[in-house]
């Protein structure tokens, strides 16, 4: 039985936060396969890629999540106590509480708070010398996605708190003072939400029944005991983040329309098959999340190579939406690629694999699709703009990785047959 490959460095941390999304992959090419061993933060972590190594990892029998991400992610993004550390019985119960939030009629109730919030804004753009999309787009999603979840946000509330949530996801790969700040917002966040909980369960404010607010603060866990108000908080911050997050995938949308101008014709028809697939592609072209960890939760062979008890393992998501052994050139932007896709868990996982109810897979990612299928909507029919001179380059060295601009757009204005049906 071979050796897994390893990695001849002390320890590649510095290597992984030079090059989040691409380490793995490029190691991997390196050692002439799909997994090796390195150390990450001193610990022996294993990095895999590619559909193969996808399936594997989302054997929930083979892996535990619990303890597996390091802490600064647990302190920053994730939240402590939140349901992407839970395994087995309690995972799929508190999975649950998350999955009845996404039926079409509340998705479609999100996604029109977030066209009247995205019609405003663009009424005050047209008054603006230029508009920095990434903080716009936050700012718009904070408000839509609060009013969704039944979470009180007043006017002037929401430049801070929207700074806060979005100091969990841009500033959690950070070091230094950006991490400490990110930490920071999350006790923050996480405050202001358990305090919103306790007035619920007391009765003295009153979010409607089927909203995130009601549910996670009236929802109980596999014993039947009511979530701590710090987790409940962190549940609902794992509505509210992961929803203000998508404005990187819509920012992604405006890179992708900018970068592809032959595609507006076909999105300003009326096939939404091929928004869907513009979409999409967005998705696997360009990077959100570079890996999700894990550990073994005992020894097995895997392909020849044999795993041990208690190791942590890396899955590389931006790789394997990258391998060429289920994309055709996958460096080019191709939306037609997705009408022969064969809808596989594992070989597209930009927000995880496996099954959105059994496994860890992210249960909004069809929010984020109908968010950015808005989104494509109104920069492709409802408004137009200029798209200065600017650095567009990829940030590949941040989390998320963003255009260096964070797209700059100008010279707005509302399409005139849009306002003239908003009119009517």
């Amino acid at each position: 039985m071979p050796p897994i490959p390893r990695e001849k460095t002390l320890d590649s941390t510095l290597a992984l936060i030079h090059d989040p999304y691409r380490y793995i992959s490029n190691r991997c090419k390196h050692h002439g396969s799909d997994l090796f061993e390195t150390r990450l933060l001193l610990r022996k972590t294993i990095c895999m890629t590619g559909p193969e190594a996808a399936r594997l990892f989302y054997d929930s029998s083979r892996f535990s999540r619990r303890d597996a991400m390091p802490k600064a992610i647990q302190k920053t993004l994730l939240g402590v106590g939140g349901v992407q550390g839970l395994d087995d019985d309690a995972h799929r119960h508190r999975k649950q509480m998350f999955m009845s939030l996404m039926t079409p009629a509340r998705i479609e109730e999100l996604v029109q708070l977030t066209a009247a919030e995205l019609q405003f804004r663009v009424h005050t753009w047209e008054a603006l010398d230029q508009v920095v999309l990434y903080p716009e787009l936050q700012v718009i999603l904070m408000r839509a996605t609060c009013a969704w979840a039944g979470v009180p946000l007043a006017d002037t509330e929401v430049d801070g708190r929207t700074r806060e949530i979005a100091a969990l996801f841009d500033l959690a790969g950070s070091v230094g003072f950006r991490h400490l700040w990110s930490r920071r917002a999350r006790k923050r966040a996480n405050s202001w939400l358990a305090q919103f909980v306790e007035q619920i369960r007391s009765g003295r404010v009153a979010p409607p029944e089927d909203s995130a607010a009601h549910i996670v603060a009236w929802h109980r866990d596999v014993n039947g005991e009511l979530l701590a108000p710090y987790v409940a908080a962190v549940e609902l911050l794992n509505v509210i983040r992961p929803t203000v997050a998508v404005s990187v995938y819509i920012v992604f949308v405006a890179h992708a329309l900018h970068a592809h101008p032959q595609l507006h014709e076909k999105l300003q028809s009326d096939d939404d098959g091929y928004a869907e697939r513009f979409v999409q592609e967005v998705r696997r072209y360009y990077p959100f999340f570079p890996a999700v960890a894990a550990q073994t939760r005992g020894r097995f062979e895997w392909n020849g190579y044999r795993f041990s008890e208690g190791q942590r393992v890396l899955l590389d998501l931006y790789g394997t939406n990258q391998d060429r052994r289920t994309w055709k050139d996958p460096e080019e932007f191709e939306p037609e690629r997705f009408s022969q896709w064969d809808a596989s868990p594992f070989n597209f996982v930009p927000q995880g694999g496996g099954s959105h109810h059994a496994d860890h897979r992210c249960p909004g990612e069809w929010i984020a699709l109908e968010l950015m299928k808005l989104a494509t909507d109104f920069f492709t029919r409802r408004m137009t703009y200029e798209v200065p001179e600017q650095d567009l380059s990829i940030d590949w060295s941040r989390l998320p990785a963003l255009p260096r601009s964070r797209f700059v757009i100008r010279n707005i204005r509302e399409n005139q047959r849009a306002e003239a049906r908003r009119r009517r």
